[in-house]
């Protein structure tokens, strides 16, 4: 079956609609201190070295890969029509002209296209001098993908512009690599996790980039859920990524009264002295304005809700260092 994001011989092209008007999508594309936040796959970091928005001006920037590998990118701005494109020449050498007839360099477009009021299409359009070339960054360097994982952080800082996340941590006497295992083994996770008398049966358990987790939630009150977690980051010790949704037995996404249909949880652990202080960081994705507001209301609760899990997870620990 062609694949729809390889149009032609010579492109690339992937585009997502968000839940955002237009000029915030425009906002986090051309400010520079947001831009740098979102740009490239699930993992990178972005260094700026000159950031001129404006035909003819350059953004030239290092991304940072999560293996710590360097990538110097050059982006020349060939059009820019205010709210609606941006066209530009983006290469890795010092003559974008010479690296794109040397195969080295390409043409993007973006597009934002204002469905409603609260709703932007955006489509990224790459073009390349050469259907060779075109393969080549698809096959070494993960392009569609890597497409689809910048859009998806795209959506996470669009989130994070229109609510403020929900944070609670909390540092645990035990050594980072328990308070990881304690997050990231079943045998242990369904210990401490959730409210006190909570049960759970767990369907599936797949904790990888891009793993599914499938389990039902049974409260002491006697209600039931299904909830699936879909990972995105998963960096041993030091962070985990995943989007949390109310689901059924099947895995699929199913409407909450209250709450989001999708969470993004970004959890992170940072060791001291041998203590462990674990970040979890909540944020509603795609959220209308009545589940945001809810999602603010509900914030002194979920912070008294966390205290419960926390005191389990930290006498699961005891045991734990007592078993080593």
């Amino acid at each position: 079956m062609p694949d729809p994001h390889l149009p032609s011989d010579t492109e690339i092209v992937i585009s997502r609609v968000f839940r955002a008007p237009r000029a915030l999508v425009w906002q986090v594309w051309t400010d520079p201190q947001h831009l740098v936040r979102w740009w490239g796959p699930r993992g990178f970091t972005n260094t700026t070295k000159r950031f001129e928005f404006r035909v003819g001006g350059y953004w030239e920037h290092t991304m940072h890969g999560p293996d710590g590998t360097n990538y110097p990118n050059k982006t020349k701005f060939l059009e820019i029509v205010p709210m609606e494109r941006i066209r530009y020449l983006l290469g890795g050498g010092s003559d974008l002209e010479a690296d794109e007839r040397r195969g080295a360099a390409f043409r993007g477009t973006w597009t934002f296209e204002a469905i409603d009021a609260e709703h932007t299409k955006v489509t990224i359009r790459m073009v390349f001098p050469s259907r060779e070339a075109r393969d080549r960054v698809v096959r070494d360097f993960g392009a569609v993908d890597g497409g689809r994982q910048t859009l998806e952080r795209l959506g996470d800082k669009l989130a994070e512009m229109r609510c403020e996340p929900f944070v609670v941590a909390r540092a645990f006497d035990a050594p980072r690599d328990l308070v990881w295992r304690a997050w990231t083994e079943q045998e242990h996770f369904f210990r401490w996790f959730g409210r006190p008398g909570t049960t759970f049966h767990i369907a599936k358990f797949d904790l990888q980039p891009g793993g599914t987790t499938l389990f039902r939630m049974a409260m002491p009150d006697g209600a039931e859920m299904w909830v699936r977690a879909v990972y995105r980051e998963v960096v041993p010790q030091t962070k985990l990524v995943w989007v949390t949704s109310p689901s059924d037995p099947e895995g699929g996404i199913q409407p909450h009264p209250v709450w989001p249909r999708e969470r993004l949880t970004a959890v992170t652990f940072a060791e001291d002295a041998g203590k462990t202080t674990v970040t979890v960081r909540w944020l509603p994705l795609d959220a209308t304005a009545a589940e945001i507001a809810a999602f603010n209301a509900s914030r002194a609760g979920a912070s008294a809700g966390w205290n419960a899990p926390f005191d389990q997870l930290a006498a699961h620990l005891k045991g734990m260092n007592t078993r080593a």
